[in-house]
């Protein structure tokens, strides 16, 4: 073999490696934008937790949707909904006189409604959080919340006007997550929350269930001074 078709070879396989390694890069950074849009801030979460760690949090990402990008959820029956909001109001008037009570309640019920949607079951925990985050990221960080608040609060957490307000908030931060579960208002990767928003802000002026669930406790002052 000549010197010339040597040198040649060489280049060429030197040409390969160019484009494989493009095309890696390529398809690495679109992974990551099409992460970043379909989880929102979901995504900036999973990359804080990872010390700002792109290559790790985007991993754990993708497994995510590789477990569940899949599931297929269901509907919920009127009856069934109508009974979801019933208990989640009765939990948030309960809330002035009880309010650990209360949060302890509302983070059960956020397990029971995203079982019977099809999510994992919530004596799983952390499974059911992550299927979670794959179609509910905009919110899925108030149950993370709340049932940290319901845990703090059974585990002896100090009886102050501090503790009562992380309780307040985080009950208020949950029924986002709530919402979207029980009128089967799934993400969809790229869209923002606004329309979901506009939605529960029309049923307040319309009178209608949501408004019924917004009690005077659960106003700022008023929890303050609990």
């Amino acid at each position: 073999m000549s010197k010339g078709v040597i040198i040649a070879l060489i280049v060429i396989v030197a040409a390969v490696v160019l484009i494989a390694a493009f095309i890696a890069k390529s398809r690495n950074a679109n992974g990551g934008r099409n992460l970043r849009k379909r989880f929102g801030p979901e995504y900036e979460r999973t990359v804080a937790r990872y010390d700002g760690d792109t290559g790790a949090a985007e991993r754990e990402l993708s497994a995510r949707v590789e477990r569940h990008g899949q599931l297929r959820t269901r509907p919920l029956e009127p009856a069934e909904r109508q009974q979801y909001e019933n208990r989640w109001a009765a939990a948030q008037e309960r809330f002035v006189e009880s309010p650990r009570e209360s949060v302890a309640e509302a983070d059960r019920l956020l397990a029971e409604v995203a079982a019977g949607r099809g999510f994992p079951g919530g004596n799983d925990y952390d499974e059911q959080v992550s299927a979670l985050s794959v179609h509910h990221p905009h919110h899925v960080n108030g149950y993370r919340r709340i049932h940290r608040a319901a845990l703090a609060a059974a585990g002896g957490a100090a009886d102050s006007s501090s503790a009562t307000e992380e309780l307040r908030e985080s009950l208020v931060e949950a029924r986002a997550l709530f919402d979207e579960l029980i009128h089967d208002r799934g993400h969809r990767p790229g869209a923002t929350t606004t329309g979901a928003r506009d939605t529960h802000e029309q049923r307040e002026r319309s009178g209608g269930t949501a408004r019924s669930h917004l009690p005077g406790a659960l106003t700022r002052n008023h929890a303050k001074g609990s």
